[in-house]
């Protein structure tokens, strides 16, 4: 369990000093977040979580020694509660997907204002993903590979039910929870049950993961017909 956000703990690593210290500055201007280490290179990133154990890490993809997808793998096995935000300079990057199969908790490019990235790291501190939903279908469409297509009847998991297959192929087309409970004439509250029973029965930790497994299963292709809402673009949850 996460602290408080009114002592919610940040690491920022990053291996250019200016950048670090612009976002220490953008986190100084939040009461509730404070900065409690600087990192620059993924093994300075590892050493210090394990030593600070922040409630999150905003962890650059791209540095030396340690990569960002490597280092989030290794705080996924040592310090599973330490949340993983994972920034890139570019919006679409084949990296991001390596840190997000890794356990990274979200993604954000380096563009995105200084009042989004303090909401993502409030976002991933409570144990949801944080990634925009048709950035995140585009990444894995885009660096993903996916089996050949098949029977639909053969990507339905014997422990997953019908509705829950639904909600799955629904996730992977970038949908959030309002906008599924709207396709499936359903509540949210149910919606969340049934993203809950997803997660957990396909052994991922959140969106990010599950849509992975989608496409990496066949249950959706590149390029599938589908998508939300036109204007659904915020940062997904459970």
């Amino acid at each position: 369990m996460t602290a408080p956000d009114s002592s919610l703990t940040v690491l920022i690593a990053d291996d250019q000093p200016l950048v670090r210290r612009g976002l220490a500055l953008i986190f100084h201007a939040d009461p509730g977040v404070r900065v409690v280490g600087e990192a620059g290179d993924g093994r300075e990133a590892v050493d210090l979580a394990l030593r600070l154990r922040p409630d999150v890490v905003l962890m650059d993809i791209r540095m030396p020694r340690l990569d960002g997808v490597e280092a989030t793998a290794a705080l996924a096995a040592e310090l599973p509660e330490c949340r993983v935000l994972a920034l890139s300079t570019f919006d679409m990057d084949e990296y991001v997907v390596g840190a997000l199969r890794a356990g990274a908790a979200g993604f954000l490019p380096k563009d995105v204002s200084p009042e989004e990235l303090v909401a993502a790291v409030h976002t991933v501190s409570r144990g949801e993903a944080a990634v925009a939903p048709r950035l995140l279908t585009r990444l894995i469409s885009a660096y993903v590979t996916t089996p050949a297509p098949r029977p639909a009847a053969q990507h339905v998991r014997p422990d997953l039910t019908s509705r829950e297959t639904d909600v799955w192929t629904l996730i992977a087309r970038g949908y959030d929870n309002t906008e599924i409970a709207g396709e499936l004439r359903i509540s949210p509250s149910t919606v969340k049950n049934h993203v809950t029973a997803v997660f957990a029965k396909l052994g991922t930790r959140d969106r990010a993961q599950a849509v992975i497994a989608a496409y990496e299963t066949g249950l959706v292709q590149p390029g599938a017909a589908g998508g939300p809402p036109a204007g659904s673009s915020s940062p997904s949850g459970v």
